[in-house]
């Protein structure tokens, strides 16, 4: 089944991804590409969306899109950056703001319009630019202000061209989802049609046209993109599957046997692999975080390898691949952007291991995998399961890696995941986990002075894990658990709470 397309063109937005994933949730189909690397075939898109950008528009170095097989011809949404780029450059007017236009406004002034329908004076709009609007391009018709900026919405008349310079995609936006309803489908007429249940069906088709009788082998890491993965191809080639969960030594207590345990009642062919000793022996000595994601990602290499070959034919290396890994390599200049850390999750093997690769979920956001796991009936606690790192608590542990530090952070990471379930804390928080610092502390137990470590507890709320804030875990909760983390594990004797965001902090400490 063909569905309608929505092409946005990437300007270099932090918001660019939410975007997509607005659109994503009004059931219609969407892609990004750089402005300067478009698709070469525009028509096989319904309506396209310019992003914001960091940069300004009155620039030498202004981002330049080549506009000509879309304006006029393709119903499109400029925001922001694009709006300002259709004004300055198409008769109108863009100057340095006054003020810095940055957060909550709320709309003044609404034309009556398909576009605005069902969003009234007052809705909430959230700003972020530096540079405004002063005048509108030619046959350019205002459709909305606020207190402070007079053209916040336009639309080129003889063109279905419209243009804001506030972000409908951020939550800030109240009416936003509205009002990108109201362009994509009322407007550019785009059909609504991409749901979970035909992602699964189509995906499950591809699949068994793509693989045929073919063997495959997925290296499964009890998180929720390789299991909604294992499961697509699972519907698709059943006992051709062969899923390999390796325990890298490096999990939380007790989750190779309870995942394998859980892996049995969904019907796939997975083959566990206790290899802890093996990577514990890799990660001797290191300290360094990349030096240590390094040696893992050899280990689960050399590991997987040598399962992998023991399975005869095997054709096809299946991954977890989500489409935020597949565009955060690209930025909005086409260069690669910058690495501000090995991925988390351990991939890329060697090329002599000569097998093809699928990736079902590639097309993908998290919260998308997560609504296809739910169609396909799987287990609601594995798919809400919180992002856990590839090298697991080896980058919770900061410095080198001993099996009694490992000992040690399971024991804590315990009491603070298992404390938040039985808080019924657990799924409104994002991400949670603790870190054993490299500092010991003195503290008094009992009458005796004691000497141990300190450990951190961090717990984020996010969408994507692209940006993130701190939650703010009640007292009580923060006080109990600190209290049972002290008395039941040996060893600490101190615990403290990151109240960093994202950014300027990353989720994880290396």
């Amino acid at each position: 089944m063909q569905h309608d397309k929505v092409l946005i063109l990437d300007f270099g937005s932090q918001y660019t991804q939410l975007i997509a994933r607005r659109v994503r949730e009004l059931n219609i189909y969407s892609e990004i590409h750089p402005f300067n690397k478009p698709p070469k075939n525009v028509d096989d898109y319904k309506a396209v969306i310019l992003s914001g950008s960091p940069m300004s528009v009155r620039s030498e170095d202004a981002f330049h899109p080549d506009l000509s097989e879309i304006r006029g011809k393709k119903p499109m949404l400029a925001v922001c950056y694009g709006a300002q780029y259709l004004a300055h450059f198409s008769g109108g007017e863009v100057a340095e703001s006054n003020t810095r236009e940055y957060g909550r406004a709320n709309l003044s002034f609404v034309e009556e319009d398909a576009f605005f329908n069902g969003i009234s004076i007052g809705s909430q709009v959230w700003m972020s630019h530096s540079d405004t609007i002063k005048s509108l391009p030619t046959n350019g018709k205002l459709l909305a202000s606020t207190h402070d900026v007079q053209n916040a919405a336009f639309k080129i008349e003889g063109e279905t061209t419209y243009a804001i310079q506030f972000h409908p995609e951020v939550y800030h936006s109240k009416d936003g989802k509205q009002l990108l309803e109201n362009f994509l489908v009322n407007i550019a007429n785009v059909n609504p049609d991409w749901t979970p249940n035909a992602f699964v069906q189509e995906t499950v088709e591809d699949l068994q046209a793509k693989l045929g009788d073919d063997k495959v082998v997925l290296g499964l890491s009890g998180g929720v993109d390789s299991s909604v993965a294992a499961m697509l191809l699972h519907k698709a080639i059943g006992k051709n599957l062969y899923c390999i969960f390796v325990n890298n030594g490096l999990l939380r207590k007790n989750e190779f046997s309870d995942v394998l345990e859980q892996y049995k009642g969904m019907g796939l062919n997975v083959k566990g692999v206790d290899a802890s000793a093996h990577f514990l022996d890799a990660l001797a000595g290191l300290s360094d975080p990349e030096k240590k994601r390094k040696a893992i990602g050899n280990a689960f290499i050399e590991v997987f390898d040598q399962e992998a070959h023991l399975i005869e034919d095997v054709k096809w290396l299946a991954q977890g691949t989500i489409y935020p890994d597949v565009i955060e390599s690209v930025s909005a200049t086409g260069g690669p952007s910058a690495t501000i850390k090995s991925h988390h999750n351990v991939g890329g093997l060697p090329d002599y291991m000569k097998l093809k690769i699928v990736e079902p979920l590639r097309a993908l956001f998290k919260d998308e995998v997560r609504r296809v796991g739910a169609s396909m009936g799987m287990d609601k606690d594995l798919l809400g399961r919180h992002p856990f790192p590839g090298p697991g608590l080896a980058i919770r542990i900061l410095g080198d890696i001993t099996a009694e530090k490992v000992r040690i952070l399971q024991e804590v990471d315990a009491v603070f995941i298992n404390g938040l379930r039985d808080a019924g804390l657990y799924d409104k928080v994002w991400q949670a986990g603790a870190i054993l610092l490299p500092v010991n502390s003195v503290g008094v137990m009992g009458d005796e002075r004691t000497y141990e470590k300190c450990v951190a507890l961090r717990a984020v709320e996010s969408t994507d894990g692209m940006t993130a804030d701190w939650v703010n875990l009640p007292y009580e909760f923060l006080q109990k658990t600190s209290n049972d983390i002290i008395n039941k594990v040996k060893g600490v004797n101190r615990v403290v709470y990151d109240i960093s965001s994202k950014p300027p902090a990353t989720i994880e400490w290396e």
